[in-house]
């Protein structure tokens, strides 16, 4: 789809064209069969918030009145959500295919067969009969559409079938009960062949049976519903305002996407969609099969590992590995840990460590994704055990995670620890720990990524460990700021968000402007997830005019419209798809050989400039920032997996040329790591 606003793209639009690279992984042949699998467990799974989050809020736009809209909105929803629909159906479409016509063909050549019940023998359908009547039959539901009663509710993510007994009786809904039992039975084969069912075909087979009628009309249906517990985050002021009145005035979690089976009646379509108070836009159809995100569970047999990618054991850093107490390390030099290239086990230990020491009095954090089973958190109760002060700072809206946070927030609370939550109308994403000591400098973790083990191996991300005392200084500025003893942190290093991250960000580009129009060598390199926020863009585009080069390297959204004539003729955008979800955030600047290296927690968006407390944090080791700045290049040489992000968004791949080497940049920057331990 080509884009007609060359001044910026649609942040919606633009997200679906990231998921689309996504399912490009799933397209392409060269990645190891379960690793397109999953890629199409992801791609379906980013979908299904997508609907949740962000359709909600472009639905909810429409019980504002006209005027109001007019006046607080620069976009068309109802527009906008023809365009998201149509660039939807055309990309599942081509997951369909993919699917069909590709994966399914390769796992029969690898002797998996995804089968239904006409593909099975006497004895298969033996053994699915007696797991249906153990397991199945008593978890199946049958609820009956009365009409002009509300119908029967179908929970958020779900599966069901909606059975049709034709005109002379109500439809009615069964539950596919796959949020208690697992989506794929593996059945027992006589031969060397790997046969699995769908949960849903398993129910099928019976369905007669348990409804009592021959031969039933049977389609498979998915709802999603809004996730309009997220708004804050996406909106502001008067706007945010009128939306919530809005919300307050209907029931909560409204339908935003009705997945259905396309071959199900145009009658029954119609009926479904009444009783559900659906729009047509609400509707989309599918194929037999719903909710793809559980092939992340798909079984697989054993003794098949080439059909994953290679493994990248995380190497150990250099000096972590052999030192006897970490804190002291970190007292001698910085050092930055590479994650997931390098083990994230530092990070517990040193948690741990600083219980045990007796210099040690306070541990201060920030947590914003926590994993299940959190071995930061254990490190966090051994020291309050061992008689330290921890002070923890949960954020309770980080989305879909809210569950576990108040979970671990609570236990930390219980334990004796000073727990403090999120604030109104404001998020705490900075990735922040400060270990605060009697006799002996402090040290800090300055972070992109979360305090969560099970994210740190599948997310790139760098995090500062420092006994800089200035450093430490601004980092228990923001603590304070976030206890609610400083309404202002005065930090002399930290870019702090919403304070002066963006303004210091601008003055940056202002300069690199400057050096430009006096002759000198500009450069910008920005790594992110997303670019969104258009004062940001703009700022980037007056550059570009003014001659600065600029390399943008975004994993999702970028709403700035590289490579046109008069705008942004100087500035080139990469995004880079593999096998680790890259999630760091990277600022460089040139200023005339005086170069400034940050990582960061902010994207450029309006949310985290605006509504989200954020930190940048300054390298100033050469030697460190030689390691970011390597990264960069071989991310920004990558020929393998990155996409070209054009006015076009096409999302082509970047080819190498036929004389250049093949660089794939998650590879070689594990392996340019693993060199500095020989």
């Amino acid at each position: 789809m080509e884009n007609t606003d060359f001044k910026y793209t649609s942040r919606d639009i633009s997200w679906l064209h990231f998921n689309y690279r996504v399912l490009q992984e799933a397209m392409d042949k060269s990645v190891p069969l379960y690793e397109r699998v999953k890629f199409l467990a992801i791609y379906s799974s980013n979908l299904d918030e997508f609907f949740r989050v962000r359709v909600a809020y472009l639905r909810s736009f429409k019980s504002l009145r006209k005027e109001d809209r007019k006046r607080l909105l620069d976009i068309k929803p109802k527009k906008v959500l023809k365009e998201i629909l149509a660039l939807v159906q055309w990309q599942q479409r081509q997951f369909g295919r993919v699917f069909r016509e590709e994966v399914i063909p390769a796992l029969q050549e690898e002797g998996i067969y995804l089968v239904t019940q006409d593909r099975i023998g006497a004895e298969q359908l033996k053994f699915i009969h007696q797991y249906f009547e153990e397991k199945v039959l008593p978890l199946l539901e049958r609820k009956a559409y009365v009409e002009g009663e509300p119908a029967p509710f179908l929970e958020n993510r779900q599966l069901y079938f909606v059975i049709d007994h034709g005109e002379e009786k109500p439809w009615e809904v069964v539950n596919i009960p796959s949020n208690l039992l697992p989506r794929f039975l593996v059945i027992p084969s006589s031969n060397d062949d790997y046969v699995v069912m769908y949960l849903d075909d398993v129910i099928r087979a019976y369905l007669p049976q348990f409804l009592g009628e021959q031969e039933p009309r049977v389609y498979s249906v998915k709802v999603s519903r809004d996730a309009e517990l997220y708004i804050d985050d996406e909106y502001s002021g008067d706007l945010l305002d009128k939306i919530k009145a809005s919300l307050a005035e209907r029931e909560v979690g409204l339908p935003t996407r009705f997945l259905f089976d396309q071959t199900m009646p145009e009658s029954l379509v119609t009926n479904v969609r009444k009783a559900y108070g659906l729009s047509k836009y609400d509707m989309i159809p599918g194929g037999r099969y719903h909710n793809f995100n559980d092939f992340f569970g798909f079984p697989e047999p054993a003794g098949k590992e080439d059909l994953h990618d290679r493994k990248l054991i995380p190497l150990a850093h250099p000096r972590f590995e052999n030192a006897n107490h970490l804190l002291s390390a970190i007292r001698e030099r910085d050092e930055l840990l590479h994650f997931p290239y390098q083990e994230y086990n530092y990070i517990p230990q040193l948690i741990k460590e600083a219980a045990q020491d007796p210099d040690v009095h306070t541990l201060r954090i920030t947590l914003y994704r926590v994993a299940a089973k959190s071995d930061v958190v254990d490190g966090l109760l051994q020291a309050l055990a061992l008689g330290k002060k921890v002070e923890v700072f949960v954020e309770a809206k980080a989305r879909f995670d809210e569950a576990a946070n108040l979970y671990w927030g609570e236990e930390l609370k219980k334990a004796g620890a000073d727990v403090r939550y999120s604030f109104p109308g404001i998020k705490v994403h900075t990735k922040l720990l400060l270990i605060e000591c009697t006799k002996q400098r402090d040290v800090s973790y300055l972070g992109t990524g979360n305090f969560n083990e099970q994210t740190a191996r599948l997310y790139a991300d760098h995090a500062l460990l420092t006994a800089d005392e200035e450093m430490t200084f601004d980092v228990r500025q923001v603590f304070e700021l976030l206890t609610g003893r400083l309404i202002l942190p005065a930090t002399k290093h930290l870019l702090v968000a919403p304070f002066d991250l963006r303004n210091k960000l601008v003055k940056k580009i202002n300069r690199e402007i400057k050096h430009a129009k006096a002759g000198r060598e500009a450069f910008i390199r920005l790594k992110m997830n997303s670019l969104e926020e258009q004062g940001m863009i703009e700022k980037l585009y007056q550059a570009s005019n003014a001659g600065v080069k600029i390399q943008l390297i975004i994993r999702g959204i970028c709403c700035l419209v590289p490579g046109v004539e008069g705008q942004s003729e100087n500035i080139e955008v990469i995004s880079i798809l593999d096998r680790f979800l890259e999630h760091a955030r990277i600022y460089y600047f040139f200023n005339d050989g005086k170069e400034e290296l940050f990582t960061a927690s902010a994207d450029w968006m309006s949310r985290n400039l605006f509504r989200r407390v954020e930190v940048a944090i300054p390298i100033y080791d050469q030697r460190l920032r030689q390691e970011l700045k390597d990264l960069l290049d071989i991310q920004w040489a990558d020929n393998c997996k990155a996409r070209i992000i054009n006015a076009k968004q096409d999302d082509r791949y970047r080819l190498a040329a036929p004389d250049e080497a093949m660089r794939r940049s998650q590879v070689d920057y594990y392996e340019y790591l693993r060199s500095q331990l020989s």
